[in-house]
């Protein structure tokens, strides 16, 4: 990563919870215990890759910085909220996250699930409030699917259901049934599932920052434009994905802040336990290139968001 994109990362992830703090602060009538609770979970670290994502959307569409960090914000209280929710037991069950235990280790369940569904609601909130009427439809409609029943949420239950346990959500697949289906089909089932647990809140991170910054124009923002984020926005999601499963497998939790090596454990479909970890890499580094080539056109607009993607497939954390 080139000094000026550190540099980049560094200033805006600073601007990002400065902003998160100040949207807290200025909470009315939250119950002390809930307001403890989400502040823990939000501010508690975290690389910001989803607020980056339409802080330089939004660069690359021509905007003001000042203009996208609400939805940058917005966008961070989802994801967090997801995190709670997917530590509980009755989900991936994690008591370590961010390098600290999860919020309802610390908290207890109840107030785990309410700081998260506090924070959802905050996050459309601060949306609707502000941006003008057009440009906050859009958004709350873009971050609803990314967050919602086709999009990560859709993307948890497929994963749930593929460790092979029921959890209300009907059990494994009937392909983990039938001996040793052939890989393709388990490639595309995993690249779906992910797709839609991590890639679509990636997407709608995109499409926030376009629309943050040609929401108010005749039309919205340029079609191409939105065909060229969402196709960068497929790719960045699955190299990451890849990388967070390299991580589980070679990782420790010192570095990565969360327990490792779980997945295995829990029968996880993965790209490391799928195809190995020499091919999974060689996926990670072929989608980072179909990402570059998507964004080539833009030219100078889309070479930061060229270099986040080079620092997500090198991460160790």
């Amino acid at each position: 990563m080139s000094d000026d994109l550190r540099k980049y990362v560094r200033d805006r992830r600073v601007a990002v919870d400065d902003r998160l703090r100040r949207f807290l602060d200025d909470l009315s009538g939250c119950p002390p215990r809930l307001l403890e609770a989400m502040r823990y979970s939000l501010l508690g670290g975290g690389k910001r890759l989803r607020p980056l994502l339409v802080l330089l959307a939004h660069d690359a569409a021509g905007g003001s910085e000042q203009d996208a960090l609400p939805a940058a914000c917005a966008v961070e209280m989802v994801h967090t909220y997801s995190l709670i929710h997917d530590d509980l037991p009755a989900m991936d069950d994690d008591d370590l996250r961010r390098g600290q235990p999860a919020c309802h280790k610390k908290f207890g369940e109840a107030i785990a699930i309410l700081a998260g569904d506090a924070l959802l609601t905050l996050a459309f909130e601060v949306v609707a409030a502000e941006y003008p009427a057009a440009t906050a439809a859009a958004c709350c409609r873009e971050l609803a699917r990314g967050a919602g029943a086709a999009g990560m949420v859709a993307g948890q239950i497929e994963d749930l259901a593929w460790e092979g346990v029921d959890r209300g959500g009907g059990g494994p697949p009937p392909a983990v049934y039938a001996g040793d289906p052939p890989l393709a089909p388990l490639a595309e089932a995993l690249e779906q599932v992910h797709g839609q647990k991590t890639g679509a809140l990636f997407r709608a991170c995109l499409r926030l920052g376009a629309y943050t910054a040609q929401g108010e124009k005749v039309g919205g923002p340029e079609p191409d434009l939105l065909r060229r984020l969402d196709a960068y926005g497929r790719c960045f999601g699955l190299v990451f994905q890849i990388t967070d499963d390299l991580l589980d497998v070679e990782g420790n939790a010192a570095e990565t802040g969360k327990r490792v090596n779980k997945d295995a454990a829990r029968g996880k479909l993965t790209y490391p336990g799928l195809l190995g970890v020499e091919e999974s890499r060689r996926r990670a580094r072929s989608f980072a290139e179909e990402a570059e080539e998507h964004l080539r056109p833009l030219g100078p607009g889309g070479d930061r968001l060229v270099g986040l993607l080079r620092m997500v497939l090198e991460r160790d954390r």
